[in-house]
């Protein structure tokens, strides 16, 4: 097997994320982009000694799984809800075995799973999403053409294409009046033309659109992200824009203006055309400011399931004080406030720390307080001692030098959320070897059709 070769095979299997496993004699290829049972027909673009990659040419027979037809007009050009053709019963049965087959791997080493292979740990499954279309209250639209020198176009990027960006204007994981907006901004710029920013010669205006809407409120906070290369009157635009029939209402219009040479989405300088540059949610009877860039949950609906199931491991904790690493915008901790003696965040984001602040004096919770800062550096500085710990870090995990001062508190038990299973389990093993043990596990799908799934782990200390 040589690098270049094109065979073919069935996937038998999808590890996360989004790894599928076929067979060429004795040989396993991992390939991507796949749907278990597939047969499909590849090119070996990796080899290094025993282990080699391939990238899929074509899909020769669909999956099994596959019983039901695409509902958005680019897939599976786009990348994003690969599994949309599945049934959501079998999307979830296929997020829960590639999550116990993580942790399971873990916890047999940790002997926690005997040599028979029962777990001495409660695994309660995976709770769906409320919604399994039209669930996501933030999208980052990309301006760029289809293909080189192609018309404008506004939406995804296509699968394996840093360049290529395919128009989204029926995107199903978001609400209508998102797409509505899309194709308006959309049918503007090409009436009135302006060039697209090009990440290599860094030469152009139109860079991102990014929305925000509200699943409870509705409230919509249009966010048009150029470079300051071009002079634009946006004035008409916004017109445009307020004419639209919604079911939500936007809010506020802001042009934000983006310079930086990295194809991020961030803010040199954001003018409000229309309105104001925030809008409300609310989360379990709680109310939540919201900025262009304040991280909040993707899906609302699921956010409250994850975290019901977060607050129910806890249980009992009105003499506790909580401390919530990785806090962002401090919904958690908002969260457990009312049944805490005191709960402390900690966030490196200034602004959604800001933010944190501003929404816990919005809900009347004085025990809640907020630090910006590193948490590898600031658990030190803290006067206090947990009773309680809730973690939250970001995909990549903890930081490997934090966990230590972590177990150096030798709290009682803790609550880990992760929303990716392998950083997850990298950072379980740690906290088992400094005298932890897993009690319970469950999983929520705040991304459906996607590879993406959340975690949440009870953990308690070993006497």
């Amino acid at each position: 097997m040589k690098k270049g070769e094109i065979y073919e095979g069935v996937i038998e299997k999808i590890d996360f994320p989004n790894k599928g496993l076929v067979r060429v004699g004795e040989n396993t290829v991992t390939v991507k982009n796949g749907i278990c049972g597939s047969k499909v027909r590849f090119i070996i673009h990796k080899k290094r000694k025993n282990k080699a990659e391939g990238r899929i040419l074509e899909v020769l027979e669909p999956s099994p799984l596959e019983k039901r037809k695409p509902v958005c007009s680019i897939f599976p050009a786009c990348g994003g809800c690969m599994y949309q053709t599945m049934l959501y019963d079998d999307q979830l049965e296929m997020k829960k075995s590639q999550v116990r087959q993580i942790l399971d791997r873990t916890l047999t080493e940790a002997g926690q799973i005997d040599e028979e292979g029962t777990p001495d740990y409660q695994f309660e499954g995976i709770y769906g999403s409320p919604k399994e279309f039209e669930y996501r209250n933030k999208m980052e639209f990309s301006f760029g053409d289809e293909y080189k020198d192609g018309p404008l176009t506004l939406g995804l990027h296509k699968k394996g294409s840093t360049y290529d960006i395919l128009t989204a204007d029926d995107c199903k994981i978001v609400h209508e009046d998102m797409t509505l907006i899309l194709r308006t901004v959309l049918d503007y710029f090409t009436e009135n033309p302006m060039p697209y920013y090009h990440k290599i010669s860094h030469v152009g205006y139109l860079r991102h659109l990014l929305l925000r809407r509200a699943e409870k409120t509705g409230e919509i906070l249009v966010n048009l992200v150029t470079t300051s290369q071009n002079v634009c009157n946006l004035d008409s635009l916004v017109e445009k824009l307020l004419a639209l029939k919604l079911t939500g209402k936007i809010v506020g219009i802001l042009h934000i203006v983006n310079d930086s040479l990295a194809d991020v989405v961030q803010s040199d300088e954001t003018r409000i055309l229309y309105g104001q540059d925030y809008f409300y949610e609310t989360l379990l009877d709680l109310r939540f400011k919201i900025s262009p860039f304040s991280f909040f949950q993707t899906n609302s609906l699921g956010a409250e399931i994850l975290y019901s199931k977060a607050r129910s491991y806890i249980g009992d904790m009105k003499d506790m004080t909580v401390f919530d690493l990785y806090s962002g915008t401090g919904t958690i901790a908002q969260m457990l406030a009312p049944i805490a003696k005191e709960v402390i965040g900690v966030e490196i984001v200034e602004e959604a720390v800001e933010a944190a602040r501003e929404n816990a004096k919005m809900n009347g919770l004085e025990n809640c307080s907020f630090i910006a800062g590193d948490v590898l550096k600031m658990i030190d500085e803290i006067d206090r001692k947990p009773d309680f710990i809730v973690l939250d870090p970001p995909r990549e995990g903890i930081h490997p030098k934090a966990l230590p001062k972590i177990l150096n508190f030798q709290v009682e038990r803790m609550v880990y959320i992760s929303c990716k299973p392998t950083s997850l389990a990298r950072d379980l093993a740690v906290l088992i070897r400094g005298g932890y043990r897993v009690e319970k596990v469950c999983c929520v799908d705040m991304f459906c059709s996607t590879i993406h799934v959340e975690t949440v782990v009870l953990m308690s200390r070993v006497r």
